[in-house]
């Protein structure tokens, strides 16, 4: 499974982006897809991620503010990133995960300016 991830930039805050992540290959049954993003200095932490079947997850930081969606007949999902933050600002990786299979993206700078 590859991921093609894209919608980065710079925004100031109070601003919106929307960020999508394409999956190709061999995509059989229902996975999770989602984000996970790193600041400069920390860890890398999860964002929100979307079951196949609808259900959705958000890191409390986001909650309110980020929306993913889905469409599964294109293996893309979509992160709407409302009210940005300085705190926001990451490198963006789309996560791909199925039955213990986990695939990563190139990840996607999004700068957030105060």
């Amino acid at each position: 499974v590859q991921l093609q991830a894209s919608g980065g930039g710079l925004v100031q805050a109070g601003g919106s982006l929307r960020l999508s992540c394409v999956a190709s290959g061999v995509i059989l049954g229902v996975n999770v897809m989602g984000w996970y993003r790193q600041a400069p200095g920390k860890q890398r932490e999860f964002v929100a991620s979307r079951h196949t079947l609808g259900d959705t997850w958000y890191a409390d930081s986001v909650k309110g503010r980020f929306t993913i969606s889905g469409d599964n007949a294109k293996n893309t999902v979509y992160l709407q990133m409302n009210s940005l933050t300085p705190e926001d600002t990451a490198v963006y990786y789309c996560n791909w995960n199925a039955n213990g299979a986990e695939h990563w993206g190139q990840g996607d700078l999004v700068t957030v300016s105060s």
